[in-house]
Order: C-alpha cells, then sequence, then structure tokens
C-alpha cells in the first residue's frame, strides 16, 4: 500500500499554530484502547458507520470522504467546507494562526491555537467533531454492551488521543483515499494490529 509519510501518518505531523477550524481536508486516525480488537463484529461496525455519516448532520460544514474500519481502528477524510463555497481540496498550511485565543481555564495557548474550543466564529475545531464521534459510538457501544452482550471495553472505548494529518493537495489526498481503501486487505502487517510492536511514542492530540 503505497501512501508513506512517516508510515501512513501514525507519527501524527502538527503544524504548530495552525487553526484545525479552517477549510479544507484532514486524514484522521481513531484507536480502540489498548488497541482492542472491538469494532469488527458487524453490527459494531453499523454503528461506527452510522454515528460515522452523521457527522454532517452534526456540523453542517463538514463532509465526509473515505472511510474504513478496521478491527481496532478507523481511518477517515473530514473536509470542512468554505462558507463562501470555494472548492478547496487540501487545507492550507500558510494561514496565519489565530491569536489571542483562550481555553475553558482562561489560559490563552502560546500558538494562539485553542485546545477544545473553536478558534473562529466560523465553526468548530477538529478535535471538537472527533470528541464528538469518539462520545457517541461510546454511548452506543455501552448501550450494545448492556442489551447485546458485545464484549466490554477496558475502562474506554478509544484511546485518550487520535492522529491527523493535514492533506495539502490534490495528488495527497487521492493517494491517502486509495491507502484507506487498501487498507483492509494489509490489516497483518499494520501498526496497529494487535502483534505489532507497540508505538514507541503517542503523538496524537489530546482528548
Amino acid at each position: 500500500m503505497p501512501y508513506d509519510p512517516d508510515k501512513h501518518h501514525r507519527q501524527s505531523i502538527r503544524l504548530r499554530g495552525y487553526n484545525y477550524a479552517q477549510p479544507g481536508a484532514y486524514f484522521v486516525t481513531i484507536v480502540c484502547q489498548h488497541r482492542e480488537c472491538l469494532i469488527g463484529p458487524a453490527p459494531v461496525r453499523v454503528m461506527v458507520q452510522a454515528w460515522w455519516d452523521r457527522l454532517a448532520e452534526k456540523f453542517p460544514m463538514v463532509e465526509s470522504d473515505a472511510f474504513v474500519i478496521m478491527p481496532n481502528h478507523i481511518h477517515g477524510i473530514i473536509k470542512i467546507s468554505d462558507p463562501v463555497g470555494a472548492d478547496l481540496v487540501g487545507a492550507n498550511p500558510c494561514v496565519r494562526p489565530v491569536t489571542g485565543q483562550t481555553h475553558g481555564s482562561g489560559q490563552t495557548h502560546r500558538s494562539g491555537q485553542t485546545h477544545g474550543s473553536a478558534p473562529t466564529a466560523d465553526g468548530p475545531v477538529l478535535g471538537q467533531m472527533v470528541q464528538w464521534f469518539k462520545t457517541m459510538t461510546t454511548n452506543a457501544y455501552i448501550r450494545g454492551v448492556r442489551q447485546d452482550g458485545w464484549l466490554p471495553f477496558p475502562g474506554r472505548l478509544w484511546q485518550r488521543n487520535y492522529y491527523e494529518r493535514v492533506i495539502r493537495n490534490e495528488r495527497e489526498l487521492n493517494a491517502i483515499r486509495e491507502y484507506i481503501v487498501r487498507n483492509p486487505a494489509h490489516w497483518e502487517e499494520d501498526s496497529e494490529h494487535p502483534d505489532a510492536a507497540p508505538p514507541i511514542a503517542q503523538r496524537g492530540r489530546i482528548l
């Protein structure tokens, strides 16, 4: 499977001061806690897919693109549309960061990027979308455990972090789409496979 940048973006390429609410496309990976294979069974996959499809209902400026559910993680492309209707393929890493924004504690990040709050009035940041998806799927999974005997999860369904990559251009977008589509065929060699060596460090954003 060709797509590589730093081994399929497992080590997330974070752009310092980048405004993750701005229009563009983002490649997101969310992994189950302890890499437990909990989302492989068909009923669970249906549930996870349904909540992913509802991202656009919750966040009207969002469009989902390629998406795949693996036994213990998901890959997906989230597009945040331009309010003025421009057709943007990739997010623009050259946009200046927002400054003077604060999060719930009233502190301001030196880079100007907030953690967990929208840095502009235009819409939510990527992290809020991921957190909403995690919350909805976790609640639905708990119902499945209680009502349908799904395997219980160890403390939490998803890891506290997630991985994202700002998609820079059309060529990268197409390469990531192809990687996502081909991912199931390469499950045995996937770095999130339970038999794979654990990652040296978790570099995703904490939620």
